[in-house]
């Protein structure tokens, strides 16, 4: 592939969207051009916002439309990937059948890839993030909710029906008595360890405590609507033993996900993404502590566990990885 082409990756979210032009190895040439989603405007509007940030990322680069060999774009939610289509996204309402992949390769006469936002992120990671020495790896994103997705060999597993990755729905707890999740089952993983989870899971704590007087406590009372996992992190780091707690039972409910990808897919590399990772390493060391102790051990003992390094450019970055798939492909 010639070193001068050029990709525009575009990650929308709930809230606002971003692309940029990243060139073939990976590299973006300006800062990601951000845009409100505004989706309860409707979905023809959400479809030419998208196409307005195209453009204006394009000019960031101080490039033109000649200049773009092909576009990525990642959507949230229910989605039919290898038709291009965003079905029923719960944080893009009342958005529906919205033929994404079509409008935009319409709108630009360009070819274009068209993925789920973790699946991208988790391609940004492995492409040129922290995993880019791997053969193969999973992601976990852990934010609000938590997502993922699986690289082999280059290869985005999507599975049949567009949600291969599915790893915040892991099964981590008997689906009768488990935490309930916001998808309506028991047992997810993502019922203990998103951000939003491990907060819950602290309140709970709080309320049955009897160790030592507890920092986190007293910021509770004082800061209700300021409870954050970073906040719960921060005083684990600090030393109070009940946020240690929390954080400790935070990195075992992650391990058990974990131990579940080791052994159905075998990867070289486990990485995680979000907002938690900014604790650093000694939280991935509990991570990992774990990991090798439940999980299967010969599979196990060779996995590498990692963090992270694009932060939030990993989605649009991943996009134009996409992108750059495709034409990889056809030709």
């Amino acid at each position: 592939m010639a070193a001068q082409e050029n990709f525009v990756g575009l990650d929308v979210g709930g809230t606002t969207m971003k692309a940029a032009v990243v060139t073939s190895d990976g590299r973006p040439l300006s800062a990601p051009v951000v845009m409100d989603t505004n989706p309860e405007r409707g979905q023809e509007e959400g479809l030419e916002t998208m196409c307005a940030t195209i453009r204006k990322a394009i000019e960031a680069a101080n490039l033109t439309l000649a200049d773009i060999t092909a576009i990525g774009v990642a959507t949230p939610g229910l989605m039919d990937i290898k038709a291009g289509l965003i079905l029923d996204p719960p944080n893009l309402k009342p958005w529906k059948n919205v033929p994404v992949r079509d409008h935009v390769a319409k709108a630009f006469n360009k070819p274009t890839a068209y993925q789920n936002d973790a699946n991208a992120a988790a391609y940004g990671e492995f492409w040129v993030g922290a995993a880019s020495d791997a053969k193969s790896m999973v992601l976990f994103t852990l934010g609000t909710g938590v997502g993922g997705g699986i690289i082999l060999d280059d290869t985005i597993i999507e599975g049949e029906h567009s949600h291969g990755g599915e790893l915040g729905h892991l099964r981590i707890a008997m689906p009768d008595t488990g935490r309930q999740c916001g998808c309506g089952a028991r047992g997810c993983l993502e019922a203990y360890a998103s951000a939003t989870n491990v907060v819950r899971r602290a309140r709970e704590d709080m309320a049955c405590w009897r160790g030592p007087a507890s920092k986190l406590r007293d910021y509770y009372t004082a800061n209700d609507e300021d409870f954050t996992a970073k906040v719960i992190f921060r005083h684990a780091a600090e030393g109070d033993e009940l946020a240690q707690k929390v954080v400790d039972d935070t990195a075992y409910y992650l391990a058990l996900g974990a131990c579940a990808v080791i052994a159905a897919v075998d990867p070289e590399m486990i990485v995680y993404g979000g907002g938690m990772v900014a604790a650093g390493e000694w939280f991935r060391s509990k991570i990992d502590v774990y990991v090798k102790r439940f999980g299967l051990p010969f599979p196990t003992k060779n996995v590498k566990i990692g963090f992270a390094s694009l932060g939030s450019d990993a989605g649009f970055i991943g996009a134009a990885g996409c992108a750059r798939l495709l034409v990889q492909r056809k030709a």
